[in-house]
């Protein structure tokens, strides 16, 4: 490979310039070799510097969205966890379809513990709702004050959950029975609605 002369500097010319001319050119000289900095090193540098600083903040973006479904994750574990232990303890309060005929005696039984007379006591329709049904009981019952407080203190205190609603209580306007209450009142279970089986395709006829 050939050597490819440098042209020599003038400097006997150089030396004919005026200190202005001289001063000029050195000014040339930097801006000259800072342009040559600029675009040959720094720009390429700057540029590449802007693409990791644009990269690092779409990692730490995504790490922010991978640590609040983190998040949501466990605060959904939590509620699931305390839905599950709310659902047991609900089931030790609410009847189950067996239990019912059983639980309105219980009802009734504590009315006529309690001295009540019943003139009422009918299970109505009952009404379903998301996940349970409603399984009313119609009751009309006579008798004191004192005895309608300890049927609805006795329905309180059953094992399985029994809401008494509606309650109206008219005092008895005759002279032979003076103090007896005449109460209608609406006793209110609960029951988990079960989930009907599918039905099997081999068990169906064509």
């Amino acid at each position: 490979m050939k050597n490819i002369p440098l042209p020599s500097i003038p400097w006997e010319k150089l030396s004919g310039l005026t200190r202005v001319h001289k001063i000029m050119i050195c000014v040339g000289t930097f801006i000259l070799l800072g342009a040559g900095y600029y675009f040959l090193l720094y720009t390429p540098k700057a540029d590449t510097i802007a693409r990791l600083e644009e990269d690092y903040e779409n990692v730490q973006r995504q790490l922010r969205t991978v640590k609040n479904k983190a998040r949501n994750i466990n605060k959904f574990r939590e509620e699931h966890k305390r839905f599950k232990t709310q659902f047991r303890m609900a089931l030790l309060i609410l009847p189950d379809k067996k239990e019912i005929p059983s639980l309105l005696e219980n009802v009734s039984g504590s009315g006529k513990e309690a001295g009540l007379e019943f003139i009422l006591f009918k299970p109505e329709a009952e009404i379903a709702r998301d996940f349970y049904v409603e399984i009313p009981v119609a009751i009309k019952v006579v008798g004191s004050y004192h005895n309608t407080a300890i049927f609805f203190d006795k329905v309180s205190k059953l094992s399985r959950l029994v809401n008494i609603a509606d309650i109206e209580i008219k005092a008895e306007t005759g002279k032979g029975s003076p103090g007896l209450l005449h109460t209608t009142c609406t006793a209110i279970t609960y029951q988990f609605r079960e989930t009907p089986k599918p039905v099997s395709q081999k068990g169906k006829k064509r």
